[in-house]
């Protein structure tokens, strides 16, 4: 009957039927249509069906035989003409069936479309797509054995062919051979089955609400990929249907590309439920070009616990608006003076903020004023504990950077409070000094992660070391340097957006607040027991007058966040009491409607046809400037959108529309002359032009400098339109009257794929509209994919409730808590997670985390097999050992961590990496000491030399420059093989220009070059990776970043740059992994020489210049020629010239210019400062004081010795202004075994300075392995921010 529809379309009304034809059409109706024919072969429908039918009939045939053969010409014109139009007008009703949920008639439309292609009926052999490669007798016997024929006039309702087919698969060549009657074809046949399209699916389901269940589905092809069958590509229809089979929820068009094959995709999707609940749902994955190719997976409901249904909202209460004087200081009225009330909701809550300590949850619409909120309870601490600390935590970036510039200005400049606001992120360091002076600190969650897992002295108790000595480090090598005991100072913890505890950061979320709560209750009855023992007093009554009289933990959790659908989970994880009756019960949440906002926000939704996401963004551009025109045609607008390119493309078309109107320049609100001289300061050249016509750019590829830009022409309304990337709704605070979100997608990089935004980044962008203090309403225009404008509209504003993601990150957080000695054996870890958001979601919500249901003994079994599988992960990966009766896990194991524990939890590095890093650094070690030329030891020779004096001898050290490259680029490569750089994203067609790239770069993509491919292999790399293939690595891609940053070579785009930076930003934290790895190794071989490579490759990040070059050639100006007459003058290392007097210096460089008096003075007068700048560091007068130590009968020794530092001017740059570090390392002559080190901060002075220095070390390490005679050891100085002023000493052991 589908055919027939077909058949019955406008399009064939002009096919007539002639007498003389009806023979041939009654001949072709009986031999080759399978598919009964409903309407009479007199009518044109009926004669198109028959033609249509013998077409694809026709097809079948490979080898001659009995294929359709017409012989009237008409006949063959009419047929030519059918085929052409049916397989589209198939398609655009398969289209018309998917989009209006009609599962059967799409399945059975998307076949026949399929069928008309291929000339191949989807209920005969799939393999003859492959036509004339396998023989016709092989189809016809399988078709036989599999029960299909051709021409009876009736065709199987199944797909069981397909099915049948793959199921050879299981048999071996031979047995295929006999089955086909045809032995020598049995391998053959085989091969071409693996070319079928495959998807192998499985799926798990996650209960979301009663109404949505999250599906979680694996898509893995299992399939050969062939170019010739399958092309770059191959697309897929995913759809989900009901049990019936008759109502499709979901669908969506993917792709299987050759770049990612065979990893497998994940896709994540919301599905509609109904009560009662249905046994199944259908997942069905149909290939879009090969006949055949579907799969069905069905998902089962049998054991689904759907959640309780609850919508707890606070109703806004019709309160006087209260004055700022109800603050009752001076000081901190004047913080708010361009407003006198607080709005509503900060009314309702000043109470509970400024006279009690009790945690608060604020669950508010953006633009509510909730920073205010997070702002009245920093007095409040203040105001009762003056010196205490708040942590302010957001969850990006973008975010605390704003944060930080507004509290700042508001704060930190305000003359009567004065307070100190610092930034801690990945970017910045502060000693310990001035974070113990600090009084609001703006962190990312990451790091006030890490810095809390060192908040205690006894870090490193229970951690396991099989080594019986220690290597005396200074405190950069502890686990503990002193510098976080400032976080027991913390009594306000303020979580911004803490609704993205439910997305795929939150775990480092979870994990801030388990923690908190931890110290909080330690301190808490600490501070009871100094009461109770006399040693400490409570706070004075006359500053805690106002304090409750509840008992709350010693720091004050506030948490900032969207309307939630489930406030009273997260209220009682952060301290609030949610279980008593009376007037304490639920105080401090607050979970307000979507709709109580300051300012109010009209909203349209408005969906887009078009399977592909870059045309149905341009479908969009029309109806932005309509969307404009209609409702800010002179008001602020942003428009979000998913990439760059998404923004420079919009806005080109923005200015073309506007062309057409009246007034090209109608977004324009100065003058031109004015907007022309700006755009001239600009850089970007998009930039450059959209400005002129009032149109701004915001995205991250932009200088800070355009941005700043930009941002103040919006502000001033200079500029009325700004196309900006997402992350500009959590980065920056611009006020607009319209907001249109131009797409709810983006493309992922490490799925290579399209998705949705979490639908609270939609909400944030919609917030920006109608910003309170600029605006009276507010407009937000919703453009999404047509399939989802139902879902936007009736979930943008009833939230999803917040689900833990603790399970993502559960083994790097387990483990960091076994570093800190917060868990000790299996009891305690099942205890640290009971106490987790993840476990009280577990009893609301089981069918979600996989629990069987919510009674007492199932959680248990859960909790309990949770812990099992993430510690014996964790003992995989080397983190931690397992003590008591057996190192076996068993329920009453104790846990201690390992020193790959230690690095993991100190260094932020996920679990499996250090145990990566330590086995790709041994391979590194073994090629650098075995495979290269050996190091010639200058120090043991001059220790021959001087063997009866009793001086030190003082050389300038270095390694060869070839060593030096080679070592250096295994190293980094290392580095950039680590679980770390998984996500980096390698883009569409960046394949192709990681290639040009590695062209380029000195070591190309796995440094073959410095070291041989044979050595590489030592690191565990294999010939497939030497394939094009390697260039889709992301890892590839990093090591290829890492060197343009090295040796400043220029990317290819300027996506690559921020790709450089978010790599260069975490070197320094392995490398320091690195080092502490080293150091624990500190008894092998070659680990002295090793550790001073980590402080060559510091120094060749910070440097950039090639290793071969003179270090001369660091000087502005020198040139190589240069070089060789300063050799010729007997100056040959950059120290010579650090430690001469400046006229000395002056005569000697002097001759280089070849210039009269007057003549390129200025330009040595440069030369001479950067020379005196270079901190040159030496050591004299050299004391060995022997000592044995008590407790564990050690025979130590202490070198004592004065270190110099020569410099004489101070850095003039933001960057020598961050000073650097010396690395001093000492080490034995033999066998280069590592002592002792150190690391110091360079000091900027104007003068010379002397220090006293002092090194630990082993004594009899040291003379057993001192050389000859009396003995002597090594001690470097490596100054890790210029090359060439590297010495070594070598120091006689008396």
């Amino acid at each position: 009957e589908l055919f027939q529809i077909i058949c019955s379309a406008s399009e064939f009304d002009n096919i007539k039927v002639r007498s003389e034809e009806i023979e041939e059409i009654d001949e072709m109706k009986i031999k080759f249509c399978p598919l009964k024919v409903t309407a009479p072969v007199e009518e044109s429908s009926g004669k198109c069906n028959v033609l249509l039918q013998a077409y694809i009939s026709g097809g079948m045939n490979h080898r001659g035989g009995t294929g359709v053969r017409i012989h009237n010409f008409t006949l063959v014109s009419d047929t030519n003409y059918v085929s052409t139009n049916a397989g589209r007008i198939a398609r655009a009703l398969f289209e018309m069936c998917m989009r209006n949920g009609l599962a059967g008639p799409a399945m059975t439309f998307l076949r026949i479309a399929k069928s008309i292609d291929k000339r191949i009926w989807w209920f005969f052999s799939p393999l003859r797509q492959f036509g004339p490669e396998i023989n016709e007798h092989i189809y016809a016997t399988l078709e036989s054995r599999f029960g299909q024929k051709v021409g009876l006039g009736s065709s199987p309702t199944d797909n069981s062919s397909f099915s049948k087919t793959i199921s050879l698969l299981d048999l071996s060549p031979n047995e295929v051979g006999q089955m086909i009657r045809s032995s020598k074809d049995g391998k053959k046949v085989l091969k071409f089955i693996r070319y079928l399209p495959r998807i192998e699916v499985s799926c798990s389901v996650h209960p979301v609400t009663r109404g949505i269940l999250r599906f979680m589905l694996h898509l893995k092809p299992e399939f050969d990929w062939n170019v010739r069958w399958h092309g770059g590509a191959q697309g897929f229809w995913l759809w989900v249907e009901d049990g019936k089979g008759d109502r499709i929820y979901h669908h969506e068009y993917i792709l299987c590309s050759k770049r990612v094959h065979p990893d497998p995709l994940e896709i994540e999707l919301k599905i509609p439920a109904f009560e009662p609940l249905p046994p199944q749902y259908y997942v069905k994955v149909i290939s879009d070009s090969f006949v055949g190719s579907e799969t069905v997976f069905p998902v089962s409901f049998q054991h689904l616990l759907l959640p309780e249904h609850k919508m707890p909202y606070t109703d806004l209460m019709d309160l006087t608006p209260l004055p700022i004087k109800a603050l009752q200081n001076p000081k901190f009225e004047s913080l708010y003076k361009n407003f006198d009330m607080f709005n509503p909701i900060q009314t309702q809550l000043f109470h509970v903020l400024y006279h009690t300590d009790s945690p608060v949850l604020l669950g508010a619409p953006t633009g509510s004023g909730k920073t205010i909120v997070a702002e009245i309870a920093l007095l409040r601490m203040k105001r009762i504990l003056p010196s205490a600390k708040c942590v302010y935590i957001a969850p990006l970036k973008s975010l605390a950077r704003e944060r930080l510039k507004e509290w700042r200005t508001k704060l930190g400049s305000n003359k009567s409070l004065n307070w100190t606001v610092l930034e801690l992120s990945g970017d910045t360091h502060y000693d310990g000094k001035a974070l113990r002076k600090a009084d609001v600190l703006v962190c990312t969650p990451e790091k006030w992660d890490l810095i809390t897992r060192g908040w205690r002295n006894d870090v490193r108790r229970g951690a396991h070391n099989s080594k019986s000595k220690k290597i005396h480090t200074d405190k950069s090598g502890n686990v503990d340097n002193g510098e976080h005991h400032f976080v027991k100072d913390v009594r306000l913890l303020v979580i911004d957006e803490i609704h993205l505890l439910g997305e795929e950061r939150g775990a480092v979320l979870e994990a801030i607040v388990s923690r908190t709560r931890y110290i909080s209750r330690i301190l808490k009855n600490e501070g009871k027991k100094k009461i109770q023992l006399g040693t400490s007093s409570p706070i004075s009554n006359k500053n805690n007058s106002n304090i409750s009289e509840i008992d709350y933990e010693a720091t004050r959790i506030i948490g900032l966040s969207t309307a939630l659908a489930n406030p009273h989970d997260l209220a009682n994880w952060i301290g609030i009491n949610t279980n008593e009756y009376g007037s304490n019960n639920n105080r401090g949440l607050y979970n307000f409607r979507p709709t109580v906002r300051p300012v109010p926000l009209t909203v349209h939704v408005s969906g887009y046809a078009g399977r592909h996401y870059c045309p149905r963004m341009a479908m969009m551009n029309k109806p932005c400037y309509a969307a404009i025109k209609e409702h800010s045609p002179t008001k602020p607008v942003i428009i979000f959108v998913a990439s760059r390119r998404q923004t420079r493309l919009t806005a080109l078309d923005l200015i073309s529309y506007a062309a057409g109107d009246v007034n090209p320049r109608s977004f324009l609100g100065c003058d031109d002359a004015y907007i022309d001289a700006i755009a001239l300061t600009l850089n970007d050249t998009a930039l450059r032009h959209t400005i002129t016509f009032g149109i701004g750019l915001h995205h991250a590829g932009l200088s800070r400098k355009d941005r700043d830009t930009v941002e103040k022409l919006f502000l001033k309304g200079e500029i009325q339109v700004l196309v900006a990337t997402a992350t500009l709704a959590w980065g920056v605070n611009l006020p607009a009257h319209l907001v249109i979100v131009k797409g709810t997608e983006y493309f992922d990089g490490k799925l290579a794929r399209y998705v949705d935004y979490p639908v609270t980044d939609v909400l944030q962008m919609m917030g920006r509209a109608g910003r309170p203090q600029f605006d009276k309403s507010g407009v937000a225009c919703v453009m999404v994919a047509e399939s989802k404008k139902n879902f936007y509209k009736k979930f943008l504003y009833e939230p999803f409730p917040v689900e833990s993601c603790l399970n993502l990150r559960m083994a790097d957080n387990i483990n960091a808590e076994v570093a800190i000695g917060t868990i000790g054996s299996v009891a305690d870890c099942i205890d640290y997670l009971s106490c987790t958001f993840h476990a009280r979601r577990v009893k609301v919500n089981p069918s979600y985390y996989g629990a069987t249901s919510n009674n007492g003994d199932d959680l248990n079994a859960y909790f309990f097999e949770t812990v099992k599988k993430c510690l014996l992960e964790l003992h995989e990966y080397g983190c931690i050992l397992f003590g008591g009766a057996d190192e076996n896990f068993s329920e009453f194991s104790e846990i201690r961590s390992t020193i790959l524990g230690l690095v993991s939890s100190k260094f932020y590095l996920n679990f499996r990496s250090p145990a990566q890093l330590r086995d790709g650094l041994q391979a590194a070690r073994k090629i650098i000491y075995t495979k290269l030329p050996p190091y010639t030891d200058v120090s043991e020779g001059n220790c021959k030399s001087k063997e009866n004096d009793d001086n030190f001898v003082h050389i300038a050290f270095s390694f060869p420059s070839i060593m030096e490259e080679a070592a250096v680029s295994l190293i980094l490569f290392v580095v950039s093989r680590i679980h770390e750089f998984d996500e980096l994203p390698v883009r569409h067609n960046e394949e192709k220009l990681n290639a040009e790239l590695s062209k380029s770069l000195p070591w190309g993509p796995d440094c073959t070059s410095t070291i041989g491919r044979e050595d590489i292999k030592e690191l565990g790399q294999t010939d497939s990776q030497y394939k094009d293939e390697i260039m889709i690595d992301p890892h590839t891609k990093c090591f290829l970043l890492i060197q343009s940053f090295i040796f400043e070579i220029k990317v290819p785009i300027s996506d690559y740059l921020n790709d450089t930076l978010t790599v260069m930003d975490q070197i320094p934290r392995l490398l320091a992994a690195i080092e502490f790895l080293i150091k624990d190794d500190f008894m092998n071989p070659g680990i002295f020489d090793f550790l001073c490579l980590i402080s060559i490759v510091r120094q060749a990040i910070s440097v950039k210049s090639v290793f071969r070059d003179n270090p001369l050639q660091q000087l502005k100006g020198m040139t190589r020629n240069g070089v060789n007459r300063l050799r010729s003058k007997g100056i040959t290392s950059l120290s010579q010239l650090c430690i001469m007097q400046e006229r000395d210096t002056f005569n000697n460089l002097n001759f280089l210019f070849n210039a009269r008096k007057g003549e390129s003075s200025g330009q040595m007068r440069l030369m001479i400062n950067q020379i005196r700048s270079f901190p040159l560091a030496t050591a004299d007068n050299f004391h060995i004081e022997f000592e044995r130590e008590k407790s564990s009968g050690e025979d130590l020794a202490l070198l004592k010795f004065d270190l110099i530092f020569h410099n004489s001017h101070e850095y003039k740059s933001e960057k020598e202004n961050s000073y650097g570090t010396l690395a001093i390392i000492l080490g034995t002559v033999r066998n280069s075994m590592l002592l002792s080190s150190k690391s110091l901060k360079i000091p900027v002075r104007n003068k010379l300075l002397l220090t006293k220095f002092e090194l630990k070390f082993d004594w009899k390490m040291a003379n057993a392995n001192g050389g000859n005679k009396n003995g002597h050891m090594k001690l470097r100085l490596i100054n890790e921010i210029v090359r060439g002023l590297d010495v070594e000493y070598i120091v006689p052991l008396r």
